[in-house]
């Protein structure tokens, strides 16, 4: 980095409880007062309010596009993609009604994971024909859904027929299939015949189960599967996208012309999939996307999936193709004021201001019934293609019985499903997505390259996109051969405040160490009020030392045993984390916001050294990972600290995708390879470092745990 010649080094120490305020130490608060930081408010959930903000220009939302895109496929553990294992498809028992076919149909889309559900084909027809994924959403029997209640339905208006209209899921397949598409009913993971993860797993999942998170065999939910990136709605993801790998192989069905529409959770699983798959031409999620509650089934949540974005933004992520909604009295009933709006400006800054469409029926309630499905009839018929005459009608058809329907029965067994092919499917794709971030690795752009979007969306934050910080300086005073100043780094971006305690040496040598230790800021000082032995010696050199207190620490909101948790009595982690980072990304956050406002100062250092020991290790390296080229060296002691072994999901050590990349040394492997002092670790990951290091091993050095002597030795030459 290009500078005066001064360098300026980051030293890093555990974030244990204070024991008590050193004498002498300075406080940056006044007595009662709580600094500025919007961490210390509530935490966000499903039921907050997500805004999308439009973008300025059409570059601007190529930018953004991008970032949503990429968190999508994070969150969903979809980054890489798994390999595609053939789908070994099952069609068969046809039923003909005249205009339309109905087959039975499974296929797998993991090895020995079965997407099961009904096969709509058009008879009388020619092809090819458009294909159309229909998810179902949370009806009480999801496919085999029958509804007795039918004539209050047709006396609201919401259907048409007593037949037919018992179940909306069938009519809309039946309907399209009448319109000349191939339609692809599928099952929810639970639901129907998709039983091998159970219907309380994935969609009422409340208490952690301790034996599910164990050594390489862990199950959905546990710490070890978050810290994967491995959920119920990463599956149910992954099967759409397979779903239409499917239909992309029936001879019939034009690849142009692919579309995808479902209400309510099947609302949320058309949009996730129109969002990071480009093969769909039309989408028609119905009574899901607004601005308020984003989806209350854990199926619908995801660790990282939200924070900062939302449904209508993850929406409009298919612009600008033609995507349709609709709106009821539910929690979309302001979309026509709040969320849509904005998704029209959108589509016209695109130049597709005709391509989105919200028809708002707020006179009923949550619901895909038949006035909104001949919205979606009209929606598909233009941008599809189908030529039909409009209005278009539905024609009452005859209700399959759960026994037609069913994809399992004697002569077909229901695959074996439990705890065992849980851990074994989760173990899969573990190992499928170690195969590739393996050959990643064996080539250091490559690695860097693939990982680095996916450790922005884990970490949260670049020291790019740390922000604009300020100091408010609060404290002055001469102590004889150094100068004490406090204050509070106020990062203006973020909203955010970190206290800090800055120690100049009176004779400088341009050097600066940015140095948490066990007590916060506070802890650079003994207990007589003098500077601590470490300390004493970098001033003495002629280095200024920077002290803050990370959140959660000393001045910054106190000291806590564990990460806070959203009011949702359900133990899963996306609830929380899903809407908030975790307390671990916040505190390299905060990192990030020291480092920003040491390079940023108006004294501008020539070089930047990070260093992180005495438990602090694992800050540093993950700050390290997303710095870029700004940090010149490191001296790190990682304690052979892993994610993957944090058994808590409040444990202040916890996080969402921690382990997905490699685990720490993933994180070591994606930083620059500048100079490195390094403790903690052997085995591989010393193996991966010299192949690092391979074109010039000068830069990387090993070191002993525990001997912070070495490391100031190491700072001062």
């Amino acid at each position: 980095m290009k500078g005066n010649g001064r360098m300026f080094v980051v030293l890093l120490s555990a974030a244990l409880p204070m024991t008590g305020w050193p004498e002498g130490a300075p406080q940056v608060l006044a007595p009662g007062e709580v600094h500025a930081d919007v961490r210390l408010g509530p935490l966000k959930d499903l039921d907050g309010h997500f805004p999308f903000e439009v973008p300025a220009s059409a570059a601007e939302w190529k930018q953004r596009s991008r970032e949503v895109r990429e968190r999508v496929l994070v969150s969903q553990g979809l980054w890489p993609l798994p390999e595609r294992t053939p789908l070994r498809p099952v069609i068969r028992d046809t039923i003909e009604f005249g205009d339309y076919s109905v087959e039975k149909v499974h296929f797998e889309s993991l090895p020995g994971f079965h997407v099961t559900g009904n096969l709509y084909r058009p008879q009388g027809r020619q092809g090819p024909f458009p294909g159309v994924l229909c998810p179902h959403g949370h009806w009480s029997q999801g496919r085999f859904t029958d509804d007795a209640n039918i004539r209050r339905a047709i006396a609201s208006g919401a259907e048409r027929f007593e037949r037919g209209g018992r179940s909306p899921l069938q009519a809309r397949c039946v309907q399209l299939a009448r319109m000349g598409c191939v339609v692809l009913h599928y099952d929810m993971i639970g639901y129907a015949d998709s039983t091998q993860i159970s219907y309380q797993l994935a969609h009422r999942f409340a208490r952690q189960r301790p034996e599910m998170n164990r050594g390489r065999d862990w199950g959905l939910f546990s710490p070890r599967a978050e810290s994967h990136l491995q959920s119920v709605m990463g599956l149910q993801t992954w099967n759409s996208i397979r779903a239409l790998d499917f239909l992309e192989t029936l001879p019939e069905v034009d690849r142009d012309r692919l579309a995808v529409t479902g209400a309510s959770g099947g609302g949320t699983q058309t949009f996730m999939l129109a969002a990071i798959d480009p093969r769909p031409a039309c989408a028609f999620p119905a009574v899901m996307v607004s601005t308020a509650m984003q989806g209350g089934c854990t199926c619908e949540n995801a660790s990282l999936l939200r924070i900062g974005t939302g449904n209508v933004e993850l929406s409009s992520l298919f612009a600008p193709r033609p995507l349709g909604l609709t709106g009821a009295d539910d929690w979309t009933v302001d979309m026509a004021t709040d969320g849509f709006p904005q998704l029209q400006a959108l589509y016209r800054l695109l130049g597709a201001g005709d391509r989105v469409m919200l028809r708002a029926l707020n006179h009923f309630g949550h619901n895909y019934n038949a006035v909104s499905r001949t919205a979606m009839y009209h929606w598909f018929n233009r941008h599809l293609g189908l030529g039909m005459e409009e209005p278009i009608l539905e024609r009452d058809h005859a209700l399959l019985s759960r026994e037609e329907m069913s994809v399992w029965d004697d002569r077909h067994p229901r695959p074996e499903g439990g705890d065992d092919f849980e851990r074994g499917l989760l173990r899969h794709w573990h190992e499928d997505s170690l195969r590739q971030l393996e050959a990643w690795r064996e080539s250091p752009e490559d690695f860097a390259g693939e990982v680095a979007p996916a450790l922005r969306v884990v970490v949260g934050r670049t020291l790019e996109s740390a922000g604009r910080v300020e100091l408010d300086l609060r404290h002055k005073e001469d102590r004889g051969g150094w100068l004490e100043m406090a204050g509070l780094l106020r990062n203006i971006t973020h909203g955010e405040t970190v206290p800090a305690l800055f120690l100049h040496p009176h004779v400088r040598n341009g050097d600066t160490v940015i140095w948490p230790l066990p007590g916060g800021k506070a802890g650079l000082y003994s207990g007589e009020g003098r500077p601590s032995e470490e300390v004493a010696r970098l001033l003495e050199a002629g280095v200024t030392v920077v002290g803050p207190d990370l959140l959660f620490q000393g001045e910054a909101g106190g000291t806590v045993e564990e990460t806070r948790k959203v009011d949702n009595p359900r133990e899963a982690a996306a609830y929380t984390f899903g809407y908030n980072h975790a307390l671990f990304a916040q505190r390299v956050h905060d990192l990030l916001t020291c480092i920003r406002f040491v390079r940023d100062h108006h004294e501008r250092s020539r070089r930047i050294v990070l260093v992180g020991i005495s438990g602090a290790g694992p800050w540093a390296v993950v700050a390290r990972s997303v710095s870029g080229t700004e940090l010149d060296a490191c001296a790190i002691d990682t304690g052979g600290f892993r994610f993957a072994d944090v058994a808590d999901l409040r444990d202040p050590s916890f996080l969402p995708g921690g382990a997905k990349y490699l685990d720490l040394p993933g994180f070591l492997l994606a930083g620059e390879a500048g100079p490195l002092w390094i403790a903690g670790e052997e085995g591989k990951t010393r193996e991966w470092l010299l192949e690092r290091y391979a074109v010039d091993p000068e830069p990387l050095a090993f070191g002993a745990r525990n001997d912070p002597e070495a490391v100031v030795d190491w700072i001062l030459r």
